[in-house]
């Protein structure tokens, strides 16, 4: 069999599987006419979705942003992948592996707005933004800059990075409720000094779910001289736009969050000439300098997972960008606006409500953010996060597309009764 014709039987064999869970497309058929924003606060319809996935009912489910498992036809999916590709063997890793891997990086790519070209898959945002921190060609005295509030896995590279060559890191706070833009900005270019290499920023603060300014940030250290690095893990999927318009250096994100791919899915993008500046953290011979894809060497890895990527983007393009991002923000801003003024409820997530979307963070002034967990998930039987640093003490809230309000009132009555004992 030729790699034409292995591709086309394989595409067939994953279209087949669709035929078992058609109802998202019958669901959707019905709402075509609705917009986003009228769809956002409609029950009946988001309880439908709900129907496409397998959920425990021993208790509310409000910590998807560590992973959002996957739909029942996504899952389905991987698991068709798995067996085909157990089915081939080596045949189809000697044969179609890189084919099918690169088509599916093409797809990531239509989707993020950027060259296909210029993207890598990887394992999470770790493996994306450590691979940039690690590959750089850093010097001793060069400077880098990020936030206390950045993901830990990335600010211990850069500590490792500062051991290993003499890097100087500059950490700035960022603010909870901040009065603009532009105050955000000032923070980081007060940091930057003329030794500084990168600046490390967060798309969506993953503990808070502050949306900051990338463009604005990027323009700044861009004028000078100085190269962004952006974690997206919580923003692809999340909320709608396009990296052109970032205009940043390097975004990196984890598939297995809001994509809902499998766990073990994610990208790099890198700048198109910014891939020559950056070694690949495994050796990849064979590679031009310029080839993003010297990043994403990795060895043999199950590339059944790669292929669900696809499924998942398929999902989330017929849910729609617009739809998900809009009820998303709707549940947030259902149960925070519902306790913001509260005596001992504490919200660590601006009101703006253009700077954040489905994720927040919450605090009982009398209570530690450990206790405030465990009394959610041992009393409410509610699942959460405790988050006790960086300026943040609460817990982090995150509903997905399926969380009706329902569930939602639960909580907000928990955290009433919480704040008044």
């Amino acid at each position: 069999m030729d790699k034409r014709a292995f591709l086309r039987n394989f595409s067939i064999m994953s279209i087949g599987t669709t035929t078992m869970w058609n109802k998202l497309d019958l669901v959707l058929a019905d709402y075509q006419d609705s917009n986003a924003s009228e769809l956002a606060s409609n029950e009946d319809f988001w309880l439908k979705i709900r129907e496409g996935y397998s959920l425990k009912n021993d208790y509310i489910n409000l910590e998807n942003g560590y992973y959002c498992f996957l739909p029942i036809e996504t899952m389905e999916h991987q698991i068709a992948h798995l067996r085909e590709v157990n089915f081939q063997g080596s045949y189809y890793m000697r044969t179609v592996q890189l084919e099918n891997k690169k088509a599916v990086g093409d797809k990531l790519a239509s989707v993020l707005g950027c060259n296909e070209n210029e993207i890598v898959l990887t394992r999470n945002t770790t493996e994306s933004l450590d691979t940039i921190i690690s590959g750089i060609d850093w010097k001793e005295g060069d400077e880098a800059v990020m936030a206390e509030q950045d993901y830990g896995a990335m600010l211990n590279q850069f500590k490792l990075v500062s051991r290993r060559y003499g890097v100087k890191n500059n950490i700035v706070s960022v603010p909870l409720h901040p009065q603009s833009d532009e105050e955000i900005v000032s923070i980081y270019e007060n940091a930057i000094t003329s030794k500084t290499k990168l600046l490390m920023v967060c798309h969506m603060i993953n503990i808070t779910g502050h949306i900051l300014p990338i463009r604005k940030i990027c323009d700044m250290a861009h004028s000078k001289g100085v190269d962004v690095m952006v974690d997206g893990a919580h923003a692809f999927a999340h909320i709608k736009f396009d990296v052109k318009e970032l205009d940043c250096d390097y975004y990196g994100t984890s598939l297995h969050k809001w994509l809902s791919a499998p766990l073990g899915s994610g990208f790099l993008y890198v700048k198109k000439e910014k891939a020559v500046n950056v070694w690949p953290l495994l050796a990849e011979w064979g590679k031009a300098d310029d080839d993003v894809t010297k990043l994403g060497h990795t060895g043999t890895h199950p590339v059944y997972t790669d292929l669900a990527i696809s499924n998942a983007i398929d999902y989330y393009l017929k849910i729609g960008p617009e739809k998900k991002e809009e009820r998303l923000r709707y549940l947030q801003r259902y149960w925070s606006d519902k306790v913001r003024n509260i005596e001992n409820i504490v919200l660590n997530t601006p009101e703006d409500i253009g700077r954040s979307c489905g994720i927040a963070n919450v605090g009982i002034s009398k209570l530690k953010p450990s206790e405030l967990a465990s009394t959610l998930m041992e009393k409410y039987k509610i699942w959460t996060v405790a988050i006790d640093g960086a300026g943040v003490h609460g817990c982090r809230i995150t509903p997905n597309i399926y969380t009706t309000t329902e569930e939602l009132d639960v909580f907000v009555s928990a955290l009433k009764e919480m704040a008044q004992a």
